[in-house]
């Protein structure tokens, strides 16, 4: 350990500021990276080129293990603590090992949750750079997006007041075509080599969008938790302000930027994805009459390449450390209830890479099992054509015993004594949850380790009813995780049964293959993962997937925004619920990352606060410039 372990645990900042940090050229050049592979961030973070992934081509990749949980409490059930604490049990144990997770953002960092950077002695750090800012990769992804919102809304604004012949003057002011024009020619099946070749009527199509502005999907993204920009209203002024519509935010890390950017491969392969976001149609009006409906995409408003420069170096994984001093990635994500909440494929890859056959590489999949490892499984395997070797499933006593019918849980308020005694029947009530996460985890052909992330109030009697049953329904082993406390030591039991369980056999398999429909594809989540009895679509829904399945999209992979808290769409749901219907009220195509969005229930993709928010503790020591009261 770079820390020493005391006891009492300290608070997780005053850990992370004692630890004696390796500098990150020393933890690079210990795994076979040279100074002309990274761009240094200080002292301690540096980015890492992509062409490693060249130089490494040929070297047999390392096991790869990802870390996800049974349905949490609004605490959370420390997966992420998990995460780093069992690639530091692999550490003390001697193994080569690389961690590679999310990073954070600012919305649950400055709202309910804090920090993001594991707890107690199972940390990455500089804890505070991975919370705050980090390298700007989300500010990076922020920009982009924003771009292709102005981008938009200028063109309303200009095709609105300019004739065609004036707007085909001023895009393409010496004649010439942009690359992205030359790409929207060959979509519409136009031959010329110069606007001033085009007739009237291709010119009209070619330069005149005519976005139908009810059919914009693309809102505004903002890195903070702001319930107040969920709905807003724009273009409020004259008409050099814009035109009037009513649009709103997301959180930034739900943009589908940061999914496409978490599943690229390459920068050339971002940039194609840049040019497939759709983000509407063109108006099907008197106007449109005799032309088809078209998908409208960021090539088309000729913004792509300007977002792709703005990610040319967020697309670079993040390298840091643990507090055992061994390198860990943070690149992309998060939110696994409406996002794809996983860390980035090129991050994966690199390490898998460096650390070789006799390697681990420990990643990590958001929310519970349902949500961030079905979306790891079928949409971060079938992309990057990484397989898995084992999934650890996280719980813990107190979850259980929620899901059993225990007292709300709510964060910032005291336990319910049920929670703090031995309570066998209550803990046995709960533990479908768990067995449900097993046997999902189980229908990909992985085999599985259950991590009893224990509190000091839990007992031997409810460890081993947990363990038993969890074998019973097919868990390779279930062990007790001590990482918060003792750090690497603390893993080390959890890291030799991982070690085990990836030498076992592998059926790796996907839920669905590609050529099922949409629907087949929702029906088939909903029944096998979520146990629904059936699915029903609002009117909304039914027409986006028609029109979706008209446009050639149906082959894409599902990203399911559900709730994380339940295995229904409804957050109060507890335990393993049976005889429910799912409601899909919306779906969206996210074309650029690569895959069609249902919406389950009333999801929201902006957070708000709570009424304490954590940055009401947060602060600067004016003396030291260290930060206080991040945890």
């Amino acid at each position: 350990m770079i820390v020493d372990v005391k006891s009492p645990v300290p608070s997780d900042i005053k850990i992370a500021q004692a630890a004696r940090l390796r500098p990150i050229r020393e933890v690079a050049a210990e795994i076979g990276l040279t100074e002309d592979d990274l761009d240094l961030y200080g002292k301690y973070k540096a980015k890492v080129h992509l062409d490693v992934l060249e130089k490494l081509k040929d070297r047999p990749d390392a096991k790869y293990i990802d870390v996800t949980a049974i349905t949490p409490t609004p605490l959370g059930e420390g997966k992420t603590v998990t995460t780093i604490g069992v690639s530091q049990g692999l550490a003390y144990l001697g193994k080569k090992v690389f961690t590679c997770i999310r990073q954070p953002s600012q919305g649950p960092t400055f709202g309910i949750k804090g920090g993001a950077a594991g707890g107690g002695y199972s940390q990455i750090v500089p804890m505070e750079d991975f919370n705050l800012h980090l390298t700007g990769d989300i500010h990076a992804v922020g920009a982009a997006h924003n771009l292709l919102a102005a981008a938009i809304d200028n063109r309303l604004a200009k095709e609105a007041m300019w004739s065609t012949d004036y707007l085909a003057k001023a895009l393409c002011p010496n004649d010439e075509y942009t690359p992205s024009m030359r790409k929207r020619l060959k979509k519409l099946g136009i031959e010329s080599e110069r606007p001033s070749d085009l007739s009237d009527e291709d010119k009209e199509r070619m330069f005149r969008l005519n976005i139908d502005p009810y059919s914009i999907q693309w809102r505004r993204v903002v890195d903070v938790s702001d319930a107040a920009l969920r709905n807003i209203i724009i273009g409020l002024g004259d008409k050099n302000d814009g035109p009037t519509r009513q649009v709103g935010y997301d959180i930034t890390v739900a943009s589908e930027i940061m999914a496409a950017l978490a599943l690229c491969s390459s920068l050339a392969d971002l940039r194609e994805r840049m040019g497939r976001i759709i983000i509407g149609t063109s108006n099907s009006g008197a106007m449109r009459s005799k032309w088809p409906v078209e998908p409208i995409t960021a090539e088309d408003l000729n913004v792509a390449g300007a977002m792709t420069v703005l990610l040319k170096e967020a697309i670079m994984p993040n390298l840091m450390q643990t507090l055992m001093g061994s390198p860990a990635f943070v690149h992309c994500g998060p939110f696994a209830n409406i996002a794809q909440g996983n860390s980035s494929i090129i991050a994966d890859k690199i390490a898998l890479k460096i650390m070789g056959p006799d390697g681990y590489v420990v990643t990590e999949s958001g929310f519970g099992a349902d949500c961030g490892m079905e979306k790891f499984m079928n949409i971060k395997c079938r992309v990057s054509g990484l397989i898995p070797n084992c999934v650890i499933i996280v719980a813990t006593v107190r979850a259980l015993k929620m899901h059993g019918g225990g007292p709300k849980v709510v964060a910032g308020k005291p336990l319910s004594k049920a929670y703090t005694e031995e309570n066998l029947e209550l803990l046995e009530k709960g533990l479908p949850n768990l067995l449900q996460h097993i046997e999902n985890a189980l229908k990909f052909g992985v085999p599985v380790v259950v991590a009893i992330n224990r509190f000091t109030t839990d007992t031997d009697a409810e460890i081993e009813l947990i363990r038993r049953r969890a074998q019973e329904t097919g868990a390779e082993d279930a062990v007790v995780s001590e990482v918060w406390a003792k750090g690497g030591e603390g893993g080390a039991a959890l890291a030799e049964a991982v070690v085990k369980a990836c030498e076992k056999p592998n059926s790796f398999k996907f839920l669905y293959p590609d050529d099922m429909t949409i629907k087949e594809k929702v029906e088939t989540v909903a029944r096998e993962i979520y146990r629904a009895d059936g699915v029903d679509y609002t009117p909304d829904a039914e027409a986006k997937i028609k029109l979706f399945t008209d446009m050639g999209l149906s082959h894409l992979p599902l990203c399911m925004a559900k709730t994380h808290l339940s295995f229904t769409h409804d957050p109060a749901i507890k335990g393993t619920p049976r005889g429910w219907t799912l409601p899909i009220t919306d779906v969206r195509a996210s074309v650029g990352a690569g895959f069609i969005f249902p919406l389950c229930g009333t999801m929201r993709t902006m957070p708000g606060l709570p009424s304490r928010p954590v940055f009401m503790d947060i602060d600067v020591d004016l003396e030291t410039g260290k930060v206080l009261g991040l945890s």
